[in-house]
């Protein structure tokens, strides 16, 4: 009888085990047979022990009072990143971030060769004075690029979010240099030359000891790829200057994973791992989009209400508009819809209305989601289906996904990946919190500029000559740093006027340039003092304007061939 007792009772809680339940559940229900009898239930913990030490508390669809689904929260770094004009330092947070998950990858993935797992990690909840896990993704890898993870660093008695970003993957070292002057980019000056023409922005180049302005222009978009241009980001130890490079397209990125948020000590049982299960719908996570610059992260869902702009969050039309930055998904959902002259104000007035209306915004969990109607005509102009259980929606008719089961030794060899990860985490946070430093009291415009070897990342896209030619990236733009001294070389003084105004004056034929650090400090007041988001207005050509002025500035763009880049036609109204 004790015999069949435990039987039973060992099933049930393996049943709980493998169904995501916590241990905590499991032990209440051995204390509610605990009538049974004593060598029973030491058979049931024994048993109970062997099934945590083996792995098999492997939670895939959890969502219960101790680990919450969400459908909302921060955008996964490596699936999309922020391009800020003026790159800040992460936010200081007082709590340490806890020590990485176990994550497993699903058992099923998107088809494809160049479709890798990147593992997730801990991002701050202000709201909740609390850390997420923001769940791996599968990304289909940006051509010619790899993966430079980011970490948690310390920052005196705080612990600070250093960015990941995809650097060249010839590369095989980085270059941390002293802070980049105020952005100087006031958007296009001149027409567009077509609709199918979009708006690169200009940027700081480092080179010979300083940095020199180079203006942004015109330059043909591409369907299904996004051009990133040429960015910033912060470190410890200087900025890392990130050329710029085509992506594939937001929906044909990947796979997209809900955040998770824990209970303590949930996730820190022996043996636990975390396989995430509950995908993004990409299309609803584009029509409820948000950039938090502060923060480093793109984030998506409801947002809406007027204090989280206090918090720093901005829609896309926001941030782009007010020159805080530049956003390729905003940039290129403008350009495919070229032809639609109504569209960005249909657009703005989306956010408008979900921002004065709280039954016209998405769910904020999984939870919440189940509990909804969302077949009715408003939820799905509202697009509130935020979430699918990832095969789900491999299913859906209207939104074909190829996917595949991840083998056995393919899961192998991820495990190993994410092992190395972690390694070349910790060697870049070893390197760039070493010796002088931000963080350490260094000002950052006296870093002095430091070339350091990085270790090979194990996430490496595919060189672009390695793709067909219906599957390969359309041909990038020049070096910038190459493709700015051959402009510096071409242009003649005084015989151009600039693209841009700094402090009342007009910089002329050559690119705008920084004093190096041994010339007189007077010569820094040429530094533009730009504030956000104040700006000088748009230098609009007079109506008796001779043509030859407007061709004049055209002549400071980039060689077409050299530079098609995709993006949007300049917008035309003033930022209110």
């Amino acid at each position: 009888m004790k015999q069949k007792i435990s039987r039973v009772m060992k099933s049930q809680i393996f049943t709980i085990l493998l169904n995501g339940n916590s241990l905590d559940i499991a032990l209440h229900n051995t204390r509610r047979i605990f009538k049974f009898g004593m060598a029973a239930t030491q058979t049931i913990l024994i048993s109970l022990g062997v099934a945590i030490a083996t792995g098999q508390a492997v939670n895939s669809g959890v969502d219960n009072q101790n680990a919450q689904v969400l459908t909302r929260g921060p955008v996964h770094e490596a699936f999309a990143g922020i391009v800020s004009y003026n790159p800040e330092p992460g936010v200081i947070v007082h709590k340490a971030p806890p020590q990485l998950i176990e994550e497993s990858p699903p058992e099923i993935r998107p088809a494809g060769e160049n479709i890798n797992w990147i593992p997730g990690y801990w991002g701050w909840d202000d709201e909740r004075s609390d850390y997420l896990w923001i769940s791996g993704t599968w990304r289909a890898l940006p051509p010619g690029r790899q993966w430079t993870t980011g970490y948690w660093g310390t920052a005196g008695q705080g612990h600070q979010w250093v960015s990941g970003y995809w650097a060249n993957s010839s590369a095989r070292e980085v270059t941390y240099l002293p802070r980049p002057p105020q952005t100087v980019e006031v958007g296009p000056n001149v027409a567009a030359p077509s609709r199918d023409h979009g708006w690169t922005p200009g940027s700081w180049m480092w080179q010979q000891e300083r940095y020199a302005w180079r203006p942004g222009y015109w330059a043909q978009g591409r369907s299904n790829w996004d051009w990133i241009p040429a960015n910033y980001v912060w470190t410890p130890r200087g900025y890392v200057f990130v050329d710029g490079y085509w992506d594939y397209s937001f929906h044909r990125r990947g796979v997209l994973y809900a955040p998770i948020h824990f209970q303590p000590g949930y996730y820190s049982q022996h043996g636990y791992s975390y396989s995430p299960s509950v995908a993004i719908e990409l299309v609803a996570l584009m029509e409820h989009l948000f950039l938090r610059p502060k923060y480093h992260h793109y984030y998506f869902g409801d947002y809406y209400d007027r204090r989280y702009r206090n918090s720093g969050y901005y829609s896309p039309y926001a941030y782009q508009t007010s020159r805080y930055g530049y956003d390729p998904v905003y940039s290129y959902r403008r350009w495919t819809n070229r032809q639609d002259q109504d569209w960005e104000r249909r657009y703005e007035a989306s956010y408008d209305y979900r921002r004065d209306h709280e039954s016209a915004r998405p769910p904020r969990t999984w939870a919440d989601q189940k509990r909804l109607s969302l077949d009715t005509t408003e939820s799905k102009k509202q697009q509130l289906l935020m979430a699918t259980p990832f095969d789900q929606m491999a299913k859906q008719k209207d939104k074909p996904v190829r996917i595949e089961q991840v083998a056995a030794k393919e899961r192998e060899k991820i495990t190993a990946i994410n092992r190395e990860i972690r390694k070349t985490r910790e060697q870049r946070k070893t390197i760039e919190t070493e010796g002088e430093n931000i963080t350490n009291g260094k000002n950052e415009r006296d870093i002095k500029t430091s070339k350091i070897k990085l270790p090979t990342s194990p996430i490496v896209g595919k060189s672009p000559d390695r793709f067909d030619k219906k599957q390969a990236p359309p041909k990038p733009q020049r070096s910038s740093v190459v493709d700015s001294e051959r402009q510096t070389s071409e242009r003649k003084p005084n015989t151009e006027k600039s693209l841009h105004k700094s402090q009342g004056k007009e910089s002329k034929g050559e690119l705008r340039q920084e004093p190096k650090a041994n010339e007189p400090k007077q010569e820094s007041r040429q530094e533009p003092q730009a504030k956000e988001p104040k700006r000088e207005p748009r230098q609009q050509p007079k109506a008796n304007e001779p043509k030859h002025q407007a061709s004049s500035s055209r002549k400071l763009e980039p060689d077409k061939k050299d530079s098609e880049q995709p993006g949007a036609k300049a917008k035309k109204k003033e930022d209110k």
